[in-house]
């Protein structure tokens, strides 16, 4: 039944099924629908995918998606430079961002620890953030909070010991998420009154 489908249907169906939490039917609905679909909607999806490495960057200093470095935050004058959020990805970091609540600094992980998956600190933006605190504390303007966001899933818990035992002995106070979030469960799905809840008791870690 597959040769039934033209090479150029099979090839974007297995194109979307390589995308996480795509499955095959999925896929194939998505390729129908382009088919059926204006051509500007097909033309404009190509043009994003394809301008999407060349017109987007990581930001140097907080590691979040970009158009420049640094990113429009790290750059804001009016934002609390002594206080960073760490959390494990972009989308965590837009997640807080929309409550508006939060007013400080971010650094974005890339993942969590994970030996299982052999996944461990050096393949994670840990040592930038752990460079980024020293030059920090040499500064006029040092950190003084680091606000633990990983996911209360195992591996974000693990991940913020583990962050924890190389942030203390530089006297910087180390804080967590607090009340709002419930355990196993992923930030980036989080309601904007959760995570404002969440980061107004946050506790020390």
């Amino acid at each position: 039944m597959l040769n039934s489908i033209p090479k150029s249907v099979q090839d974007l169906i297995q194109a979307f099924a390589k995308l996480p939490g795509i499955g095959p039917k999925t896929a194939s609905r998505l390729a129908m629908y382009l088919i059926q679909a204006p051509e500007n909607i097909g033309n404009d999806l190509a043009q994003s995918i394809l301008s999407l490495k060349s017109a987007t960057t990581l930001c140097k200093e907080c590691w979040h998606l970009a158009t420049e470095s640094p990113c429009a935050i790290c750059s804001n004058l009016y934002r609390e430079e002594g206080i960073i959020c760490v959390v494990e990805e972009p989308a965590d970091l837009i997640a807080l961002e929309k409550t508006g609540t939060y007013k400080g600094l971010y650094h974005v992980l890339h993942g969590v620890l994970s030996p299982i998956d052999g996944i461990g600190p050096d393949d994670l933006k840990i040592k930038e953030l752990i460079e980024r605190l020293k030059i920090s504390l040499a500064s006029e303007k040092p950190v003084w909070e680091i606000i633990l966001a990983t996911n209360p899933t195992m591996e974000g818990e693990s991940t913020a010991n583990y962050l924890s035992k190389l942030i203390h002995p530089l006297g910087i106070k180390v804080t967590r998420l607090a009340r709002g979030l419930p355990s196993g469960g992923d930030i980036e799905y989080a309601d904007d009154l959760t995570l404002t809840r969440a980061l107004e008791g946050r506790q020390n870690f």
